[in-house]
């Protein structure tokens, strides 16, 4: 399965590039239920740190799977986003349950994830903050 998605959204794209532009986010792309990437993309001139695009790829596919189940909502509530702290980076997966698509964020690993996810949320939301003040 390609990386790409035929389909593409360029609302959500805009929203992507804007996030990449902050201080300490990698990648900031939105993928599609099948996990292909729909939106968005590595910042301008970074180096990914994954070197293999179809570990990548399956990565995609595992994100937008998990967060798009729905079967504890009833128990616990919808997920609002899910957040993974790894040695190099910090991987934050936000799912539009409607849409059937996750907006999928990599950043630096020493960024505050809840900072992070409130700002994804505003930037998504319409709102004008900034992460870095």
């Amino acid at each position: 399965m390609s990386l790409i998605s035929k389909i593409h959204y360029p609302a959500y794209d805009e929203k992507c590039k804007k996030l990449v532009l902050e201080c300490g986010i990698r990648f900031a792309g939105v993928l599609d239920e099948y996990g292909g990437m729909v939106a968005g993309g590595f910042k301008e001139g970074l180096t990914p740190l994954e070197a293999d695009r179809m570990r990548l790829s399956d990565f995609m596919r595992f994100v937008s799977y998990v967060s798009l189940r729905k079967d504890l909502d009833k128990s616990l509530g919808p997920i609002n986003y899910i957040a993974a702290r790894r040695d190099k980076i910090v991987l934050v997966s936000f799912p539009f349950p409607l849409a059937k698509m996750t907006l999928l964020i990599s950043a630096d690993k020493d960024l505050d994830i809840e900072r992070l996810a409130s700002h994804v949320i505003d930037v998504f939301s319409g709102e004008q903050a900034r992460f870095g003040d």
